[in-house]
């Protein structure tokens, strides 16, 4: 899967609409309409948008995930950023939780070159990663392995976690909602996620801007769990306010 940056720049302005005409993506990109008939094109072929007559909105189900290669590349650039701020933070010597998604095995990539860490994780990409670090001890959960992105899940992996409380739980989100509530899609997961939270000292929660104001069916925890918040750009209203009444820390990898 490629995706240009100018595609990816269409999309921002999709996701942050929600819906847009072809003529007004023409205009703020400043691109002739047949190039964004062929950017939609693209993007929704990879199930990125949808297609109206006359123009493209974000896909809407609370119930389903994109794939995770449309995750890994989407935001790419932000996670990355967001990674290393998270790696500049996170001490030597301490142990870590990790938990399944891109933005995580983005902050497994930014920890190669940590010493003395002791990571537990539900994510077969994330173990993958760092044992490439000698530094490193990588403890993984057992469960059912998810074919489609090699996220551990289910009872046994819940089980597993509970036997650990560590330094800092480090934790990715599908969706936060107005209301405060982070979100996800699969029940099997959230299990795990919600056993994480319980399970660990500190909760930093690493998620893109394009998580805020984005639905999910499952409520995996509240703002008021998480310590400290990592994202890419200001988050929009009314997420000021609620990380506020929540006292949660926000850093912003600008």
């Amino acid at each position: 899967m490629n995706t240009n940056p100018r595609q990816l720049r269409l999309l921002e302005e999709v996701r942050s609409r929600q819906s847009a005409t072809v003529e007004q993506l023409a205009d703020t990109l400043g691109v002739t309409l047949q190039t964004v008939r062929r950017d939609v094109q693209r993007l929704a072929e990879l199930g990125l948008v949808r297609r109206f007559h006359g123009g493209v909105r974000v896909p809407t189900s609370t119930t389903e995930n994109l794939g995770h290669p449309q995750r890994e590349t989407l935001h790419a650039e932000g996670k990355a950023r967001i990674a290393r701020m998270v790696a500049a933070e996170v001490p030597n010597n301490c142990s870590l939780i990790l938990n399944i998604g891109t933005t995580t095995e983005a902050i497994a990539r930014a920890l190669l070159h940590h010493r003395g860490l002791r990571v537990i994780t539900n994510n077969l990409n994330v173990a993958a990663i760092l044992s490439r670090n000698p530094d490193c001890e990588v403890i993984v959960a057992g469960g059912v392995v998810r074919a489609r992105d090699c996220g551990i899940v289910g009872e046994a992996a819940v089980d597993f976690i509970r036997q650990f409380k560590v330094d800092i739980a480090l934790i990715g989100i599908s969706g936060i909602e107005p209301d405060g509530s982070l979100r996800d899609f699969d029940l099997r997961e959230v299990k795990v996620a919600q056993t994480i939270i319980r399970h660990s000292r500190e909760v930093w929660l690493a998620a893109d801007a394009s998580k805020f104001n984005r639905p999910a069916m499952v409520e995996v925890a509240t703002l008021q769990q998480i310590g400290r918040l990592f994202t890419d750009s200001q988050p929009p209203e009314p997420f000021p306010a609620l990380l506020a009444e929540a006292q949660v820390q926000c850093t912003v990898a600008e």
